[in-house]
């Protein structure tokens, strides 16, 4: 607090004392800088990277710090510059444009450095006369904008500084996402796309050839921080994930560039994005420990640097992707590059620098030089015959970034100068004063540029000062000497009406693989349809396993997170790909099953059939008279029926056949069991009667009566199955639940409590003849049927006491032949237990039927 108070203090005082000893503004200090300068009436600042200053002179904050030395001359980065001192000349010959204003330039040159960029800016903003009177501050700004600093930390400092003043800016090579923020730089622009647009293009490479596996380097500044943050967060999106991250040091310190070597190595990711500026020794050390077969991605910043495009970094380089900033063209440049001269104003330092690196003289101090060989320097060499970076126009990437950034700010000054008084858009409807000009009346104008280049690009900027995104694809390819040559491939628009963001060359694609194609680089190898994803623990999201579809669930799309359900009627393909029609099972014809059960149906119906005929044939025997035969015949009718009945039971379900099967096999068994119980009735009451104590027993079971009990007792389920089909008729049902995979067609029986008593009705009849004919078994008789009769009774039992668990616990179509099974074992158990004795005797021991021999037992008895 007392610091920040002395400070005040201090500065009071200075102003009190600059008030009272002189009405002027003095320039407090000047700096050593580099640069061009024309006179104009107004005045654009510019800022380009020139010259490198490798050593920084040391601050020790107690003396004045010495004047640093620039020293690597960048050719590109001077044409660059002399690209603004191209726009403007052409500007002021172009009598469409700023008539009768002209436009000058001041040039620094920022060395690569933050601090020397700083003051250059500082300078521009607050001109270079060592003092004026004019402390209204009337007249235009000593720039009424600057073109630059192309470094996204530079753009930092300056505009959080010149923001405050409104004064604009407009990069032409500073991409940091951070520099769209308009409340902390209200006056920046560029029209270079933002690293934001930068990061989606590449995302948008990655997309395209499904890499989803990459590392991520990145330099250790404002570029490539916020770059990295931006890249992780759009492969978040995109489903990618980031296998590794590494931050290259500032001071290229060889152990960190060993340790980063090292992650690249023993990384499964083929695929490596670096957003830097210098990647030399991080390439060098990759080449000593032969660390190659990877794809490299690189950002617009080194893209088309010249210091990797060797034949010694081909093996590792070799079919690199990278995106670059917009390729333009700029007619007549060229011509004037070739025709630049050398003069004496000492503001136009950097030309001289420049000529000297160009043709190695000197201007001054050539005594020395010349005791070592050297040559004084006339400024009339001839640049025509020289081929550099300066003079190769074939690649205007950043010159044409430039271009553009020198055009906006002249259309901005256009349009303000063009304000009709009363129909301004400032206050009170207002006009800029172009004689008293503030920076903020021309912010307001950049905001609202729209040109279009003689290149045939459009320039404009959003809200945010970002210039439309458009890249193009640059791809490696090795030239017949080793080295390498960038070759544009493709472009990434995103303004594109087409609606298509990324254009691809494929067959202008070089890859340095064997064979040459791209590499894969997934975390996983993509989960095909009929699977799913899942992640493995305590790894990103793209690495994850392919597990199968559970029962009943599919996925039809590739790497799909979750499998989804079947509709009921429908369920997975073998593959799991995609949902079928279930298959519908129901016992039919055409089955194994159902041609086995039918052929023993019509097998026990001609069974019957024949014994009928046999017994119609004999039946004035007495086996056949002495049995009842009329009771027999209504016997073999209802087994014929029972047989029969097993018919409405194969097929494919339909009302009818549902309603008719359960109630004709119960009125048929009826129909049997009540035939049985009145012939085991009769057999008693007959040898009953044959007793003295007996004899009025049988006049109860007349023809009549025997007749009668058998209808009572049929009608009764009768009675039963039209109750029971009246309110609760079964139907055909399509059943889910036995067998996933299948639909079972059945019949729903509509009431289980008339099932059931339709079945205990029978059970009750059954048991009672059971009790009758055990009771007559041991009745004197050579044939006494009662013995069969009790015989037939317990196999009609055994088999539908069986068949209750058997029928409950069969699935589907094994359900209704569990049924099936039940109905023809009790009907072969009756009909052979009861009728087949009496085949037997009829034809194979006709001796034996007569009544004599049937009534012997009794005969001896007496």
């Amino acid at each position: 607090m007392w610091i920040t108070l002395n400070i005040c203090l201090y500065l009071s005082f200075n102003y009190i004392t600059a008030t009272f000893i002189s009405d002027s503004c003095q320039l407090q200090g000047r700096f050593k800088l580099n640069g061009m300068y024309q006179v104009g009436d107004f005045i654009i600042g510019g800022l380009f990277e020139v010259q490198h200053l490798k050593v920084f002179p040391e601050l020790t904050f107690r003396t004045e710090p010495e004047l640093p030395q620039c020293e690597e001359f960048y050719m590109a980065s001077f044409q660059q510059a002399l690209t603004m001192v191209f726009a403007i000349n052409e500007i002021n010959n172009n009598n469409d444009m700023l008539s009768n204003i002209m436009l000058g330039y001041q040039i620094y040159d920022n060395c690569l450095r933050l601090g020397v960029a700083f003051r250059a800016a500082i300078s521009l903003a607050s001109g270079t006369e060592e003092s004026f009177s004019d402390l209204n501050c009337t007249g235009p700004p000593p720039v009424i904008g600057i073109v630059g600093d192309p470094g996204s930390s530079q753009s930092i400092a300056i505009s959080s500084v010149l923001g405050l003043f409104r004064v604009p800016m407009v990069s032409y090579y500073a991409t940091c996402s951070c520099l769209s923020d308009r409340k902390k730089y209200p006056s920046f622009f560029r029209t270079i796309p933002s690293d934001a647009f930068q990061v989606r293009a590449m995302v948008q490479i990655l997309r395209h050839f499904g890499w989803t596996w990459v590392g991520l380097l990145y330099s250790d500044d404002d570029y490539g921080i916020y770059a990295a943050q931006s890249f992780q967060q759009e492969m978040q999106l995109f489903g990618g994930c980031v296998a590794f991250s590494e931050i290259l040091p500032y001071d290229n310190n060889h152990r960190d560039i060993h340790r980063i070597v090292g992650v690249i190595q023993t990384s499964t990711a083929k695929v490596v994005v670096a957003f830097s500026t210098d990647l030399s020794s991080l390439m060098d050390e990759l080449l000593s420990q032969n660390v190659t077969g990877r794809q490299w991605i690189a950002s617009e910043a080194w893209t088309t640097t010249p210091v990797l495009q060797t034949p010694q970094y081909l093996p590792l380089l070799g079919g690199t992707l990278g995106i670059a900033i917009r390729r333009g063209q700029i007619q007549g440049l060229h011509d004037f590059l070739i025709h630049l001269h050398p003069d004496n104003n000492p503001k136009n330092s950097t030309i001289k620098i420049f000529w000297e690196k160009m043709f190695g003289c000197k201007f001054e101090a050539v005594d020395e030089q010349q005791e070592q060989g050297g040559t004084k320097c006339s400024g009339h060499e001839d640049l025509s015959s020289t081929e550099t970076a300066y003079t190769d126009v074939s690649e205007l990437r950043a010159s044409y970034n430039v271009y553009k950034a020198v055009y906006t700010l002249a259309h901005a000054l256009h349009d303000l100068m063009q304000c009709e008084e009363g129909r301004g858009p400032f206050n009170g409807n207002s006009c800029a004063d172009i004689t008293n000009l503030k920076p903020w009346q021309l912010v307001h104008y950049l905001q609202k540029v729209n040109f279009t280049t003689g290149f045939g690009d459009r320039v404009s900027f959003d809200e945010n000062g970002d210039a439309l995104a458009i890249y193009d694809v640059m791809n490696w390819h090795p030239r017949s000497d080793g080295s390498i040559v960038v070759r544009t491939v493709g472009v990434v628009d995103e303004g594109a009406t087409t609606g298509k963001v990324l254009t691809l060359d494929e067959n202008a694609l070089y890859w340095n693989f064997e064979p040459k194609k791209p590499p894969q680089s997934v975390c996983s190898e993509s989960c095909p349809p009929g699977t799913r994803r899942a992640r493995r623990k305590g790894f990103p999201v793209c690495c994850f396993d392919c597990l199968p579809c559970g029962d009943g669930e599919i996925s039809n799309t590739t790497n799909s997170p979750e499998c989804v359900m079947c509709p009921d009627e429908f369920w997975p393909s073998p593959e799991n790909d995609h949902c079928v029609p279930k298959e519908v099972e129901f016992l039919s014809y055409e089955d194994p099953l159902g041609i086995s059960l039918t052929t023993a149906s019509l097998l026990g119906t001609s069974f019957c059939a024949l014994v009928m005929v046999i017994f119609a044939h004999h039946r004035n025997t007495p086996v056949v008279r002495a049995n009842n035969s009329e009771l027999s015949f209504l016997l073999l009718l209802s087994l014929k029926l029972c047989f029969l009945c097993v018919l409405l039971f194969i097929g494919r379900p339909q009302l009818w056949t549902c309603q008719l099967r359960h109630a004709v096999f119960g009125i048929s068994f009826v129909l049997c069991i009540s035939s049985i119980l009145v012939k085991t009735m009769v057999v008693i009451a007959v040898f009953k009667s044959s007793r003295p104590e007996g004899k009025s027993a049988i006049k109860w079971f007349g023809s009549a009566q025997q007749r009668g009990t058998v209808l009572a007792l049929t009608s009764t389920q009768v009675a039963i199955c039209t109750v029971w089909l009246s309110t609760a008729s079964p139907t055909p049902h399509k059943n889910n639940h036995y067998i996933r995979s299948k639909i079972v067609y059945e019949c729903a029986i509509g009431s289980v409590a008339g099932f059931s008593v339709l079945l205990g009705y029978i059970g009750l009849l059954a048991a009672v003849s059971f009790l009758l004919a055990f009771m007559a078994r041991k009745l004197p008789d050579n044939f006494n049927e009662a013995k069969f009769i009790t015989f037939s009774m317990l196999i009609f039992c055994a088999v539908w006491i069986t068949f209750v668990p058997a029928y409950v616990s069969s699935p589907g179509k094994y359900a209704v032949a569990v049924e099936i099974f039940a109905i023809l074992a009790s009907s072969f158990g009756l009909l052979m237990a009861i009728f087949a004795p009496k085949c037997y005797l009829i034809i194979l021991h006709p001796e034996r039927n007569t009544k004599k021999a049937i009534m012997g037992r009794s005969t001896q008895n007496k």
